[in-house]
């Protein structure tokens, strides 16, 4: 059964914006639970848009938790111990943590990688990985 057939309010068609609870924006659909699709982009300034399906970046395809742990590790500098302290838990707890987001971002990559990756060698996999550092 769909929304619609539901009686769901979310798949209402209308020219003004529904409100949800307040709850963080996911990249799950709010129904079925299953991961959503960019199909649309959209310029505020001009009113331009653009239909099709874009395919989403590796760390979006992330769980929010997953998303907003690497934030906090990417703002403290990596250091676990300083997360720790501010999130209140123990060392091993963050840890533990980190090692379950490296397992989830490995299996996306293994997912969303594409045949071009068996194509080159580990050579030019390191330096196309140090131009794209470089270019930062």
């Amino acid at each position: 059964m769909t929304p619609a057939e539901d009686g769901d309010t979310l798949s209402e068609t209308s020219d003004t914006p529904k409100t949800m609870a307040a709850e963080p924006v996911t990249n799950h659909c709010p129904y079925c639970h299953r991961a959503m699709q960019v199909t649309r982009m959209s310029c505020a300034a001009c009113d331009v848009a653009v239909e099709a399906d874009f395919p989403a970046p590796r760390l979006a395809r992330l769980p929010v938790e997953h998303q907003r742990f690497i934030e906090m590790f990417v703002l403290a500098s990596g250091n676990l111990k300083a997360i720790a302290e501010q999130a209140g838990v123990s060392y091993p707890t963050v840890r533990s943590r980190l090692d379950k987001i490296i397992d989830s971002l490995r299996q996306v990559i293994l997912e969303t990688s594409g045949e071009a990756d068996e194509v080159f060698s580990e050579r030019e996999k390191t330096e196309a990985a140090a131009r794209l550092i470089k270019a930062i």
